[in-house]
This record gives structure tokens, C-alpha cells and sequence, in this order.
């Protein structure tokens, strides 16, 4: 039941904050989690596992951190920032959240249920080329088939998918770190702390070394969702709140990152309802709900405007986010896709 899962992920959630009683009785079994991704990784190393290096340069975005840091915001700042330096990029994601049963293009009429929420977002905000399936070297392999033009991939999360030859790692965290520091099932890390990639990325953070770039999200306007060319800045949601009430939804790995936001901006929420990553919406969401105005973040969109019930719900509002990067990343990542020393 999915309510059952979601408390289910609460309990992990608290207890991958801190080394407590649960992450300790967990911690055996996340000494054999560890032993196998050295193992996977070494077979990858020695070459018994292969490798397979593509025609163009190849960017991996990812994580450490079990569930959303905010890769797919950041994803869709790269690619803007790619192609204003020149090249054509193409993107390719596993498709959580979608039935995705082999490789196949992404769409603006693509349906959630078949390819996930993430990759529909990020063709509607980049208008870029995108290939999801499981295996992310046949994504690879197929959206340059169809798209030629394409210089560069992208690769939404894969951190993991050694397959997959990269020329640039990005790993990406967030304010809550590396939580309690352990291996799954006692902590949240899905590869050691110490895994070394090219750049990395904080969400929200701080930032301590040269490699490291300090990401930040922000907004400044709601759009209805049954009418997107209807718009509120949240100086004007603010001002109609005492007789508008408000309140917020968010089905993303961080759902407390998108309330505090709101907060930062005067919003007042009458409640905000913190749900699953990839939450389903078509059971009954917005149950017991009375605010006059439902602020939801542009991921959930997606899969509102599939549910007739929800897309004609004049009390949902959308709150498009943006990603800012501090620092030469865009220069750095450039000169390395060229084959120069960065600075």
C-alpha cells in the first residue's frame, strides 16, 4: 500500500540522519552492500566487465545520496549552458517513475507512466533530445542513431552505470551531506564518501574545495496548471493569502528544500504535505486539503496534467524553479570536453 511505503520511508529517512539504534542493527549488511560495490567496481577495472566508450563526450550527473539532490534541475542547467558555448547536446535518463521497458524517445505528448516524470521535464524546458531505458549505453547508442547532430550526452544520474564510459563526473549532494555516513540499509550513500569524481556539485550548501560548486534554487511566480498562461508572483500570492489560503505539495527526493523556499518568500502554508519521490497522483492527493491555492513544484506538474480530475483543479498552482551555479563550471567543464588543462 502506498501509505505503508511512504511511512516505510520515513522511518529510514530519520534513522539515516544519525548512527542510532536502527542504522546500527542495519550496519552488517551494509558491510556486504559495500564489499559487492567493490567487487562491481574492480571487475569494471580490470576489464572483465566492459566498458563502452561512445563517439562524443559523455557527461554523467549524479549522486551518492539514495533518492533526489536535485540532478535533474541541475541537468537542465547544463544543457542551456552547453549550447550557449556551441554544442548540441542530447540527454539520456533512466526514466524513473515509468514503466520503461526498452529504449525509446522522449516526447512533450510522451506519457508519464511510460517514461517517467523526470524526462518529459526536461523536454519541455530545454527542447533537447531525450532517450530513456535501463540500459544507459543503448540510450546512448540510439539517441545518436536518430539525432547526428548531437556532440555531447548527458547522462541523468548513472553514477553508478560503469558501463557507460563518461569524460566528466558531476556528483551532486545537498544540505543534508552524506547523512549518517554509512552504506545502504544502515545510512543513505549509495557508494562510499570518498568516491572521487571530476566536479561536485552542493545543492543548498556549503562549499569547501576548488572542484566544488555551490548550487542554488530559486523561484518567483506560481502558474495555474489548467491555465499556464496565468501567473501570480509570490509577492502577490503573499498579499491575497489571508483571505487565499495556501498550501504545498512536493513528490521530489527533498520536499523540504521546496517549503523552505516558499517560506524564504513570505508564502505562509497551511500545510505542506512532504510525499514520496515519483509519487503516483492518481489516487486521492489532495484529500482533506481546503487551501484555496495548492502550490506544487513543476516535476509533480507532469504528472497532474495526465489526470484529468487534477488538470482541470483550479486550486493547483506551479512553481517553476531555476538552478544558478557559482563558479567557472561551465569553463572548467568546456576546457576538459576539449581536452584542455582547466586553471
Amino acid at each position: 500500500m502506498p501509505g505503508t511505503a511512504y511511512s516505510l520511508e520515513a522511518i529510514f529517512t530519520r534513522a539515516w540522519a544519525r548512527r542510532g539504534l536502527l542504522a546500527r542493527l542495519l550496519w552488517p549488511l551494509s558491510q556486504i552492500f559495500t564489499l559487492l560495490i567493490w567487487c562491481r567496481r574492480y571487475l569494471y577495472t580490470v576489464g572483465l566487465f566492459k566498458v563502452t566508450t561512445l563517439p562524443v563526450p559523455v557527461i554523467v550527473v549524479g549522486n551518492i545520496f539514495v533518492g533526489g539532490t536535485g540532478k535533474t534541475p541541475l541537468v537542465i542547467w547544463l544543457v542551456r549552458q552547453l549550447r550557449a558555448q556551441g554544442f548540441v547536446p542530447g540527454v539520456v535518463s533512466r526514466g524513473y517513475g515509468g514503466d520503461v521497458t526498452a529504449v525509446q524517445p522522449v516526447t512533450f505528448s510522451s506519457s508519464v507512466m511510460q517514461v517517467g516524470d523526470e524526462p518529459i521535464l526536461i523536454v519541455q524546458k530545454t527542447g533537447a533530445p531525450v532517450m530513456v531505458g535501463r540500459d544507459r549505453v543503448a540510450a546512448a547508442r540510439a539517441l545518436l542513431a536518430c539525432q547526428p547532430d548531437v556532440n555531447v550526452i548527458v547522462c541523468d544520474d548513472g553514477l553508478q552505470h560503469y558501463a557507460l564510459g563518461r569524460t566528466v563526473e558531476i556528483q551532486l549532494s545537498d544540505q543534508r551531506g552524506h547523512g549518517n555516513g554509512w552504506l545502504l540499509p544502515a545510512g543513505p550513500l549509495r557508494e562510499p564518501a570518498s568516491r572521487v569524481s571530476d566536479f561536485y556539485v552542493v545543492n543548498g550548501g556549503k562549499v569547501a574545495s576548488r572542484n566544488t560548486f555551490a548550487m542554488h534554487m530559486s523561484g518567483g511566480y506560481a502558474e495555474q496548471l489548467m491555465q499556464r498562461n496565468r501567473r501570480l508572483d509570490f509577492a502577490s500570492l503573499a498579499g491575497q493569502q489571508g483571505s487565499r489560503p495556501i498550501a504545498a505539495l512536493a513528490g521530489i527526493g527533498n520536499p523540504q528544500a521546496f517549503f523552505t523556499m516558499l517560506r524564504a518568500h513570505g508564502l505562509v502554508l497551511s500545510e505542506a504535505r512532504a510525499l514520496p519521490d515519483h509519487f503516483d497522483f492518481s489516487g486521492q492527493p489532495l484529500a482533506g486539503l481546503s487551501a484555496a491555492r495548492i502550490l506544487v513544484t513543476e516535476k509533480d506538474a507532469v504528472k497532474c496534467a495526465g489526470i484529468p480530475s487534477l488538470a482541470n483543479d483550479a486550486r493547483l498552482w506551479v512553481v517553476p524553479i531555476e538552478a544558478t551555479i557559482n563558479g567557472p563550471l561551465v569553463k572548467k567543464i568546456v576546457e576538459k570536453l576539449r581536452g584542455q588543462p582547466t586553471a
